[in-house]
């Protein structure tokens, strides 16, 4: 009995200081919310909230980013702008709170250093990078911008390499981005029916800036309205990018028979989420995907349906330019294009002719190789400095000028829309072999662990993997997808799953061990 008094005697002397700091909490709020705005005390809540999830959970911090970053773009529309620096960058914000808490953790000795496989080469890439922007005595603002711009969703292979998520974590994100890409197909239809006004709600137009750093440049609706979807990922093209990268990911599922994902939500996924990209109009999406699919059915599996049913593809678009008398050559971008039109302008050499009079990515193909790569072939001419988007975000035309080049595609934009090539023109010829040996060996890595792996779901993963590998690898000759988060940074997460779980698979002798018993 007197145990009992004590005990609860204790308690409330714990339920006395909660309440009391509760209210001391409260006062505090309410004398803030009189001098700041209550969004501005919302932020700060939100930050100390984070910061302690991400201290003693990590992986939910993660899987917070991964789900919001689909919405980031719509929900940035209802920002005011006195929190709208905090809200641009609270979700970049995350993913450096959780190198942080790794870091901690490497050091206090709770997580031990480990070797993965693009260590080699991605140091050697940030020593180019670093060593570019010191020839080339790039501003340090600049150049610490140009850096994070490039290597920032790479970090996030890293979090996860380091955090070790479970199987069971890697299967439940999975299947809620699933979720997510079912929900985003199913906006996109819709706002193919609805048309004009449902484009005018989700889509990001206005400008927003800091002094002479763009935050969000606004999307400029140069297509006609209701004629291309986007949902809540602010442009066509993006979300073509998003919805890509998870098919081909269910494609690898599918063809892993027995994978813990049921055949029938992918079968859903995939009669929504085709429709959806197809009627993105992103053509670059449109191949990408089919590359991807192709190299999974045909290299891997070869899959005879498959190689049947595009035989049949090819010779129903030859017979239709047969039939119809189409020109191909002659087709530009006009209102009202089909689909079909869409899909042949992509061969056209009055479109190529046109991207390269308008300074297009056409134009900038050739510049790349003729002008700039020469101009400073090694080392290139540094971080922030060239085609990617750190330069549009600062307005950065010192090289442009230098090199009596326009600003960009159009003339206006600072970017170039090719990823490697403004890679090659900021990193030099080193750089570039470095990010390259980067990528092409994470995609022979995931090859290998499909080839090694007798577990149907890290199979699956790394047909995926290798399929979005690849898919993305020529996205980024059409746009900046390695720099955009709706992109790179699942890109980067499903490296790190790969790696994490090929890293617990059963080793050979703990398998024999098993067998005998």
């Amino acid at each position: 009995m007197v145990e009992f008094r004590s005990l609860y005697a204790h308690a409330e002397e714990h339920i006395t200081l909660l309440t009391f700091g509760l209210f001391i909490l409260l006062g505090a709020l309410l004398i803030l919310q009189s001098l700041f705005s209550p969004f501005l005390i919302l932020s700060i809540l939100l930050v100390i909230g984070f910061f302690i999830l991400s201290f003693y959970r990590p992986l939910w911090t993660l899987a917070f980013v991964a789900i919001y970053l689909p919405f980031e773009s719509v929900l940035l529309k209802f920002i005011p702008e006195d929190i709208y620096v905090f809200a641009r960058y609270f979700s970049e914000g995350l993913i450096y709170l959780l190198c942080a808490v790794v870091l901690w953790h490497i050091l206090s000795g709770k997580i031990k250093l480990r070797h993965t496989p693009i260590d080699f080469p991605f140091i050697l890439f940030v020593i180019i990078l670093l060593s570019s922007a010191l020839i080339n005595v790039v501003e340090p603002t600049v150049a610490v911008l140009g850096i994070r711009q490039i290597i920032r969703f790479i970090l996030v292979f890293y979090l996860v390499s380091y955090l070790r998520p479970s199987k069971t974590y890697i299967k439940r994100l999975t299947a809620a981005m699933f979720a997510v890409v079912l929900g985003e197909s199913l906006i996109g239809i819709t706002q193919s029916f609805v048309g004009e006004s449902m484009d005018a709600f989700l889509l990001p137009s206005d400008m927003r800036s800091l002094g002479d750093i763009t935050l969000t440049s606004g999307v400029s609706q140069f297509w006609d309205p209701g004629s291309r979807v986007f949902a809540t990922l602010g442009r066509y093209d993006r979300l073509g990018n998003f919805l890509y990268l998870f098919l081909l990911m269910g494609v690898g599922f599918l063809y892993e028979a027995r994978s813990w994902v049921d055949r029938r939500q992918l079968w859903l996924l995939f009669a929504l989420g085709l429709p959806a990209l197809l009627l993105t109009y992103s053509r670059s999406s449109w191949f990408a995907f089919l590359f991807g699919f192709l190299f999974v059915s045909l290299w891997i599996k070869r899959d005879r349906r498959v190689a049947i049913a595009f035989a049949g593809f090819l010779i129903v678009i030859a017979s239709y330019l047969t039939l119809t008398g189409l020109q191909v050559r002659f087709i530009t971008e006009a209102p009202g294009q089909t689909l079909t039109e869409r899909f042949y302008e992509t061969f056209s050499y009055a479109r190529w002719r046109g991207e390269y009079i308008g300074l297009g990515r056409v134009f900038w193909f050739v510049q790349t190789i003729t002008t700039v790569v020469p101009a400073s072939p090694l080392f290139g001419f540094g971080p922030g400095q060239y085609g990617g988007g750190a330069v549009a975000a600062l307005g950065n035309a010192v090289v442009y000028e230098r090199l009596g080049l326009p600003y960009g595609v159009f003339g206006t934009e600072g970017m170039i829309d090719n990823n490697w090539f403004s890679l090659w023109g900021e990193s030099g010829t080193l750089g570039i072999i470095f990010y390259g040996w980067m990528y092409i060996g994470l995609f022979l890595y995931a090859l290998r662990v499909y080839h090694r792996s007798q577990d149907p779901t890290v199979r699956a993963m790394a047909m995926g993997l290798a399929a979005i590998l690849l898919g993305v690898g020529f996205n980024a000759f059409t746009s900046t997808v390695l720099e955009i988060r709706t992109l790179a940074f699942y890109l980067w997460l499903y490296a790190g799953f790969l790696y994490v779980l090929d890293q617990k698979r059963p080793r050979a002798k703990h398998r024999r061990l098993k067998e005998e018993i």
